[in-house]
Formats: C-alpha cells, structure tokens, sequence
C-alpha cells in the first residue's frame, strides 16, 4: 500500500479554492443577478402578439416584475452607452477633424426628443426581430440609450480633453502607444467623472421611461410591461394610489441598483484620483468590501482581470489619430496638419449640411408655409429664455451644495442614492399637482409649468459639480490651507477653476436635456385636463399627438439648431478656456 501525501504548495493552493464565509454570502447575489438575466431573455424571445393581448395591471403585485424589466432595459442600454462613450468621445477628443463633426452631432443628437428617435428607429427593429417582443425591446432600449449616451460621451470627451500635460510627457517617456496610454492614463483620469455622469444617466433614463415603453406603429401602439407603462396608465385612469405605488416602487430599485453597482463604482474609481496626498476620508462600499473577501469568488475572477489587463498592454498604435495633431506622439512623429486637407474636411462638412438643411426645407415646404416657420422660431426664443433663467437657478443653488457634497465623502454616500432618486423622478408624477392647481386658480400655464422642464436636468450639473469636486487633488486643497486661502479668494482661485470643466459639462447637458424636456413639461395632461404653455416643446407634443410629421420635422430642426447654436457661442468657448486656462498641470 503506497501512502500519499500532498505537497504543502499544493495544499495551499487547494484552500484557496475553498469557498469562505464570505463567499456564502455573495453567491447568492450572483445567482440572482444571473437569474434576472435568464428571465430577461425568456420574457423578450415571446411571440409579440403576447403584449397585444396582455393590458397593463393597476395590481401593485404587477410592479416587481415591471421593475425588473425596466431595469434589464435600463442596464442594457447602460452598456450600449458606455461602448459609445468610451468610442466616440475618444474620436472627438484626438481627432482635430473628426471634432469639427462630431461635437455638433452630438449638440444634435442630445437636442433630439426621445419621441422622434422612436418615430424613425421602431419600423427597423420590429423588421430586424419580426414577430418577437425583442423587436420592441430592442427599440425601447435604443430609446433610453438616447437618453444616457449624450451625457457620458460629454463627460468623457471633457475628460480626454484636460488630460493635464505633466501625465502626458510621462507617457510620451515611457513610450506608451496610443492604445496603452488610454487604458493606462486617459480612461483612470476619466473614470470618477464618467462614473458620476453614469448615475446621472441612469436616473435620467427614467425620465423619459413613459415614452419609451409605449410603442406607435401606424395606428397600432405596442405597450411594453414596465414602470414607464404602469405609470402612463395609472395617469391615463387618474389612480393617485397607483401614482403612489410607482413612486415606492422606483425609490426601491434606486436604491438597489445604488448599492449593488454605482457605490462600489464610486469607491473602486477613488484610486484613479490625481494627488499626491491620501484624502482624510475614502467612499466606501459593502458590497465591495464583500467580493474582495470572498476567496473563491476573488480566484475566479483572476484570470479576467489577467486577460483584461494584458489587453490593455498591447502595443497597438494608431497611425491615423496621430496624423491628425491632437494625440500627444513624440516630437519625431507629429507632422504639422495640413491645410488644404483641413480646407477640404471643411468644404465636405458644408456640402453635407447643407444637402441635410435643403432635404429638410424640401419635406416640411410640402406641410408648412413661410409664416409657421417664422412662428416656430418665436416659441423656440420663447423656449429657449426659459432653458437659460432656469440653467442660471440650478447653477446658483447647485454649484455651491455640490461642492459641499464632494468635499465630503461620508456626505456624498448619503445624499447620492437622494440625488439619484431626484433626478429619476419623471415629470409625470407631478402632472396631477400642476395641471390641479393650474385649472383650479386660473394660473399662467408660461410660468407655473417652466419648472418642470428643469426638474429631471438640474441634476446633471449637481453630479458633475460633485465628481469635479471628488477628483480634486487633496494636495491643492492641502496648499490652499497651508496658504490660509479661504473665503470668496478660495472659491475664485482654487475651487471654481478646479470644478469648471466638470460644470460645463454638466450645464451643456443640462441645457440640452432641459430642451427634450420642453417637450414633456409643456404640454401635460392629466386625465382629460390638457394645459400648455407658449413654446417649442408644446409645439412638438401636440403636432406628435396629432401626427403632423412636416410641423414634427420643423419643430425639432429649429430645437436642433437653437441648441447647436447656443453651444457653439456659449458653451464650445467655455470649453476652450477650461482647456487652455485651467488644466491642472
């Protein structure tokens, strides 16, 4: 008989297998997360004619599984728009060329309502996925992606922008390739604003839940289960206590999705912080504390990380972005631009604007005559005003409160999931409170309806005020002290010019968001009480409700050209003195 006995290696390595109390514990959240996902494709791989047959419950038993949908439909289009980001705002930002272009598109894109993407995307999904509710799925995700990506993609390509130089001639030394350099320097300096702008996008996408789970086909509307859907019906009955059960609901799933990704995001994105001194007080997260002690869990996840990490040291280089001057290659390679290529870019970009404007005049002459136009242009100067005096509001309240917030990390854990909640509160819950008191005491629908377009958009600059505010560098608040700057002298010379990128990112968000909610909060309706208000957003509501799609296409080419035009004189110059003024370098 032969006795074998295992090597002490080979032991230690068998126990680190070994599941620990740790591991028991989060198991169980992982089998649910896997669980949700395996409903998700089940319920979406049905036959579409089930949602034709299935009207939606008034049942609060009904909303766990509407919440779980709505939250697979928001998590989806998470993930679509973290690709986007991470693509498209790397373009903008190394490409001199490709910025001429792609900045304004998205200045369009974000000025664009939810209602229009759903009008022109719909008809492709359904034929891509025919006879399936994925179809729809697909098309109401696209929705909410329409919803989260403009915001992120801003924030990133802030980011990429203010990359501050002392980092870049580190990694010109070290001879990084442009692929390397943005895995091991751009993303970590971009992570704790992309972060924050995450949760922002989250949340926004509850604003405009009700739209997208409402699906029209010609004469047809495909209602998809959610609590976007649950919510139109509840107003649609004028069933306070459903209104009531939705609030509850959405305040839950917060919650959840706030302590199960977006704080331990938070927390783990604290190490990508640019100082030189360790902060008195760190985020925090449980649920991260938990998978890092779990022992199993931890040995599982080593060979992603592994994988991952030498992704990220590929040597890759691309040619292309370092021709165009932007991307910061060492002095042997960088070729000045040239200007007769730089003309032509320009001339194809007129070229293609204005065959874009001619088939635009071309489709809405056949429906609007010249003195409509003329009109339209008022209420979107009407509009407009409003989006300005309330961005001013929200800057003077938010500014100084989000400063507070980020200085304080055991404050900010408190007030996110609040501020997430806030910001993801739809307009629609406060329809029966403004339409009552508007009709009961004869009030100016002008000025008593304005703030609801910038309910759900205040929050983009709180966020970004408070993710510039975290990625502060503790050693400049250090050296302020030390210097006893403090007062007015310290908000001028130290804060306001460390969080400025952030709050311009977070104001052109806010006012292109405060635009697409136009559409929303000025002309709202509560059982059969409609009261609108003089302007562009109502302009569009009603001409989408009564199907004028030449007035429609009119109504969101002048929103698109009023916001373009306000970021190009307002907005894009702000950007470039945050830029050139205030890197921290």
């Amino acid at each position: 008989m032969r006795l074998n006995i295992l090597s002490p290696s080979f032991s230690a390595s068998a126990s680190r297998l070994l599941p620990n109390r740790w591991d028991f514990i989060a198991f169980p959240l992982i089998i649910c997360l896997i669980a949700m996902g395996v409903v998700g494709y089940h319920q979406t791989m049905a036959p579409i004619s089930v949602l034709q047959t299935q009207a939606i419950s008034l049942s609060p038993g009904a909303l766990p599984d509407y919440a779980l949908r709505t939250t697979l439909r928001m998590l989806a289009a998470m993930c679509a728009s973290l690709i986007f980001t991470l693509v498209y705002g790397t373009i903008a930002a190394k490409s001199r060329r490709a910025e001429k272009i792609l900045v304004p598109i998205l200045d369009i894109l974000q000025s664009v309502p939810v209602l229009g993407y759903i009008s022109f995307t719909v008809t492709f999904f359904l034929a891509l996925f025919p006879g399936r509710v994925v179809g729809a799925e697909c098309a109401a995700i696209f929705a909410i992606f329409t919803s989260q990506a403009w915001n992120m993609a801003f924030s990133f390509y802030q980011s990429m922008r203010t990359v501050p130089r002392d980092l870049q001639e580190v990694a010109r030394n070290f001879r990084l390739s442009p692929w390397q350099r943005f895995w091991k320097l751009e993303v970590p300096f971009a992570m704790p604003g992309l972060v924050w702008n995450m949760m922002m996008s989250m949340s926004g996408g509850w604003f405009f839940v009700v739209a997208s789970e409402a699906i029209t086909v010609g004469n047809h509307t495909i209602t998809l289960p959610g609590v976007g859907a649950y919510l139109a019906t509840a107003i649609e009955h004028r069933d306070l206590a459903a209104v009531g059960y939705v609030i509850l609901t959405m305040a839950l799933v917060i919650l959840a999705y706030d302590q199960l990704l977006f704080r331990p995001l938070v927390a783990w994105a604290d190490k990508f912080r640019m100082e030189n001194t360790m902060s008195a007080t760190t985020p925090e997260s449980w649920l991260l504390d938990l998978v890092r002690r779990t022992r199993l869990i931890t040995q599982l996840l080593k060979p992603l990380g592994g994988v991952l990490a030498a992704l990220a040291r590929l040597p890759m280089a691309f040619a292309a972005v370092r021709r165009s001057g932007r991307d910061p290659a060492p002095a042997a390679e960088t070729r000045p631009p040239s200007k007769l290529a730089d003309a032509a870019w320009v001339l194809l970009i007129v070229l293609v604007t204005l065959y874009v404007l001619y088939r635009v005049v071309a489709y809405v002459s056949t429906g609007v005559s010249l003195s409509e136009v003329g009109h339209v242009f008022v209420l979107g100067a009407i509009t407009l005003l409003r989006v300005m005096v309330l961005i001013a509001l929200a800057t003077l309240v938010w500014v100084p409160l989000g400063v507070l917030i980020g200085l304080r990390p055991a404050l900010s854990e408190k007030v996110q999931p609040l501020a997430q909640f806030l910001a993801a509160f739809p307009a629609n819950l406060l329809f029966p409170v403004f339409v009552v008191l508007i009709v009961r005491y004869h009030l100016n629908p002008d000025i008593w309806l304005s703030p609801l377009i910038i309910l759900g958009t205040q929050w983009y600059i709180l966020f970004n005020v408070i993710a510039g505010t975290s990625a502060f560098p503790n050693d400049f608040k250090e050296a302020a002290a030390n210097f006893r700057i403090r007062g007015w002298q310290w908000w001028k010379q130290v804060m306001l010019p460390g969080i400025f990128p952030y709050y311009v990112t977070g104001a052109i968000t806010a006012a292109g968001g405060a635009w697409n909610a136009s559409i929303v909060s000025e002309y709202v309706s509560w059982g059969n009480d409609k009261v609108a208000a003089h302007g562009l957003g109502a302009y569009i509501a009603h001409n989408t409700t009564a199907g004028n799609f030449p007035k429609i296409i009119l109504g969101i080419a002048v929103m698109s050209l009023f916001v373009t035009l306000v970021n190009r004189l307002l907005w894009r110059p702000l950007y470039a003195y945050a830029d050139a003024r205030l890197r921290m370098d």
